[in-house]
């Protein structure tokens, strides 16, 4: 029987609502790259590359990047500064939808002040700091032109309201929570616990107890759907890696995975930094992938295979060193994701990672911490309820440095062409 609601969102993306609680314009997605310019401006803005990024290190524990809020906000005041100075309010999809669930809309009284979101969500804003749990209206001014109405941060088990309409009344509204957080949730990571989710992109995220603040810009220092936090690392290329090799070689997923496999560690020497479609970690959008060390021996459609699957391997081992890094500890490794299906993949990760690898049973894991945090909300307490996870299955194999040695030879090579 239904009795909770759950909203849950992809971390980043913006509505902009007027004073009437009415719609400004479409919503800012958080793969909308327009805002990419007003990123490298917010952080000018507080100094320049090296002293800005550390100051927005220090009031959000991230550096802004295209997907933040507040460089939606800052693309809106410059591109239509119509819409941007009717914008009194500025809410994620995940808090309009709750929002509305609760029967709040244009025209109500009071009707912005009900807006209310998590402190995964909140930390994806680019204005609210998750050590303090406040936000910092200054850099939402800086980035809009003025001050505006933001959603009020909810405790992460805290029932936000009740649901009133077509979908039913009297159901119980949670906070909800970003994507990577409430996977956490569904996987029931405890600190020191890494999820590396292998999608079209690779996020590698870790439950901590205290909050990180990079410079660098490489660690976004999130917040979790617990009470704790949850920074990761984020590639943008992943399981479209395997996509590619298999186009290139004309084989299906099953057979490249045969073939990475019949091939030595370390492909003889072939190399693939795999910078499809630029890169984040590291932050060279220009970048473009390159196959590095080609010789007569290597020159085989196994070698090439192998090469594709140590490459994507070896970025996401980038962003573990980048969490090590920030002193996040890392212990388990869960392997998720559609990449993570692949034999390849799960045989090889261990030597490239540098640690044993557990793989759970496929499943919607977003979903399944959406439905433990709704259990939490209904039955209270200081802790989410003991979740009964899915089956693992562990991979092990013995480190073999040098395929992240050779892949680190060339990957700045690549990274500044």
């Amino acid at each position: 029987m239904l009795g909770r609601l759950d909203p849950h969102n992809f971390l980043g993306g913006t509505m902009a609502l007027d004073a009437d609680g009415a719609v400004v314009r479409d919503a800012l997605l958080w793969n909308d790259t327009r805002s990419a310019q007003a990123a490298l401006d917010l952080i000018d803005d507080l100094g320049g590359p090296e002293a800005g990024s550390e100051a927005w290190a220090r009031a959000t524990g991230s550096v802004p990047v295209a997907s933040y809020t507040v460089t939606k906000l800052r693309w809106l005041a410059r591109a239509e500064p119509a819409n941007a100075s009717r914008t009194a309010a500025v809410a994620l999809p995940h808090d309009w939808l709750t929002w509305r669930l609760a029967g709040h809309g244009p025209g109500a009284p009071d009707t912005l002040a009900q807006l209310v979101t998590d402190r995964s969500d909140a930390s994806g804003t680019g204005y609210w700091d998750p050590s303090t749990g406040a936000y910092r209206r200054d850099l939402l001014e800086l980035a809009l032109g003025h001050d505006a109405v933001l959603p009020r941060v909810a405790g992460p088990s805290e029932r936000v309201g009740t649901s009133r309409g077509t979908l039913g009344s009297g159901l119980a509204l949670g906070p909800g929570a970003g994507d990577n957080a409430a996977a956490a949730l569904g996987l029931g990571l405890a600190e020191g616990d890494v999820a590396i989710s292998i999608g079209t992109s690779g996020v590698v995220s870790a439950v901590s107890a205290r909050p990180t603040a990079d410079a660098t810009g490489l660690v976004s220092g999130f917040a979790d759907a617990t009470g704790a936090f949850l920074p990761l690392a984020c590639t943008l290329n992943a399981s479209r890696v395997l996509d590619a090799a298999c186009r290139m070689l004309g084989v299906d997923h099953a057979e490249l995975s045969r073939l990475a496999l019949s091939a030595p560690a370390g492909a003889d020497g072939l190399v693939m930094v795999p910078y499809l479609e630029g890169e984040r970690t590291p932050n060279k959008p220009d970048a473009t992938g390159a196959l590095h060390g080609l010789r007569l021996q290597n020159t085989t459609s196994a070698h090439l295979a192998r090469a594709a699957v140590e490459g994507m391997l070896c970025a996401l081992a980038d962003g573990l060193d980048a969490l090590r890094a920030q002193g996040v500890p890392v212990g388990r490794i869960s392997l998720i994701g559609g990449g993570a299906q692949s034999e390849a993949v799960r045989q090889i990760a261990p030597s490239v990672l540098g640690l044993d690898v557990t793989v759970p049973t496929p499943g919607e894991y977003v979903a399944d911490g959406a439905a433990r945090q709704a259990a939490w909300v209904l039955a209270g307490g200081d802790r989410p309820p003991v979740w009964t996870t899915s089956a693992v299955s562990v991979y092990s194999g013995a480190v073999v440095p040098a395929v992240r040695e050779q892949y680190a030879a060339v990957r700045e090579l690549t990274a500044h062409r």
